[in-house]
């Protein structure tokens, strides 16, 4: 397969963009640097073109989990072609963000009010914010993966290792301020012990407890109940971060399948089905406390981001697509444990089946992840060790793939048994975190 033009437009990015591209989970060197084509000329459906004219199934991050319904989705972009075509901007407010929170509160009914964004970050983000000028206090306490910002990286002014087990290792806090050291600190979902311990150390500092409501596990009994009137008790502000988990397993967020009411909850991705756009929703009490601080971006107030989460989420809600991605991720998920199990591999499945994950339990993993990616795409798949399903994800295309999954594996099985697993790499074993691109 040649990707000529691809590699060659890798090359000339690393020395035009720091660190190559915008997410550190599109780079390549997190695939299979060498194979990976790493950018597309044109997506719809499941299918993506790269700069070679290949063509391929997606089977991967499907964009990092933000196309929930498939790319170019005709529904969202008409909304969006006649946003566009009406103004994308002036000085004026769009109406659609108004639409947008009535929505957002109807699936919602806890929820009061809302503010946006444009991406998970930066809601996250102003979550904080929100949270800490409410409360007056400074400290957090969170559970999992929250972005980039000062906030969240401070973490790792404390050990500097802080933030290793929660999904991306070797995140460097340089440029983050020394003086915001022990402001963050981290506890594991489902340890509820863990939580206790922050409490008890710093309760009369806390601002904010944040965390998603699943994500590699499911909640054990009480344990979200149990953060809620910890979250009480202390007067911290419950945090959920819905930004993965929202819009995969009903039409809004994970937390109302738990009837956990939070203060506030944040969205992106899935919501705006890959166009720019996030969602801050709350309590009215909690909410208001935005007022008494400065949260203002310009970009917040364009209206392409409204227009398509409106049509993501009715689209989304008409035909019941979480369903629909849960029947695909169930699918792939019993595939890959047939097949390891077929080939011998020794795998473990994790994620709940709209975002499901898989990883090789042998001495070299990495080795392993990327030959499979090559293999894969051999057969003309974008894959990896993880799959987000789409609504536009069809039987035919889990079927051919999984048919090739099996191939894949047996090839993986049979290179590792002979010895030629190395000679048959014509990528680099798989980047794990983060770490600095050369």
């Amino acid at each position: 397969m040649n990707i000529k033009n691809s590699l060659e437009m890798q090359e000339k990015a690393k020395k035009l963009i720091p660190g190559m591209t915008q997410l550190l989970s599109k780079r390549p060197d997190m695939f299979a640097s060498g194979v990976w084509p790493g950018y597309y000329t044109k997506a719809k459906g499941v299918e993506v073109w790269d700069l070679d004219e290949n063509r391929y199934i997606d089977m991967s991050i499907s964009g990092i989990g933000a196309n929930v319904l498939g790319y170019a989705d005709p529904d969202v972009d008409g909304a969006v072609i006649k946003a566009i075509q009406n103004g994308s901007s002036s000085s004026l407010n769009c109406v659609e963000e108004v639409e947008l929170a009535e929505l957002l509160c109807e699936l919602h009914p806890w929820a009061k009010m809302v503010r946006y964004a444009r991406c998970g970050g930066e809601g996250m983000a102003v979550s904080v914010r929100i949270a800490r000028a409410h409360t007056g206090r400074d400290k957090i306490a969170f559970c999992g993966y929250h972005g980039w910002h000062d906030w969240y990286l401070a973490a790792n002014l404390n050990t500097g290792n802080e933030l290793d087990k929660h999904l991306i290792a070797g995140l460097e806090p340089r440029g983050v301020p020394k003086t915001l050291a022990n402001t963050a600190f981290p506890f594991h979902f489902n340890k509820t012990e863990e939580l206790k311990l922050i409490v008890q150390k710093f309760g009369p500092d806390l601002a904010a407890i944040v965390m998603e409501p699943l994500r590699s596990e499911e909640p054990t009994p009480g344990f979200l109940q149990s953060v809620r009137e910890i979250a009480d008790d202390s007067g911290a502000v419950l945090i959920i971060d819905e930004v993965s988990a929202g819009f995969r397993l009903n039409t809004g967020g994970a937390h109302l399948l738990y009837g956990l009411d939070p203060d506030i909850a944040v969205f992106s991705k899935a919501m705006g089905n890959g166009y720019p756009i996030a969602a801050i929703i709350g309590k009215e009490s909690v909410m208001q406390s935005a007022q008494s601080t400065f949260i203002s971006s310009t970009m917040w107030t364009e209206r392409v981001g409204p227009a398509a989460a409106l049509a993501t989420i009715k689209k989304h809600r008409d035909f019941s697509v979480h369903k629909h991605l849960i029947k695909v991720g169930e699918a792939v998920q019993k595939g890959w444990q047939k097949a390891a199990a077929k080939s011998g591999l020794d795998i473990t499945v994790s994620a709940i089946p709209p975002i499901a994950h898989f990883t090789f339990n042998h001495s070299n993993p990495l080795e392993l992840k990327a030959y499979f990616i090559q293999l894969m795409l051999e057969e003309g798949f974008l894959a990896s060790n993880l799959c987000y399903a789409m609504y536009a994800h069809q039987t035919e295309h889990v079927e051919s793939y999984l048919n090739a999954v099996e191939q894949s594996f047996a090839e993986i099985s049979n290179a590792m048994a002979n010895g030629s697993l190395k000679s048959k790499m014509k990528c680099k074993p798989s980047s794990s975190g983060f770490k600095r691109i050369a």
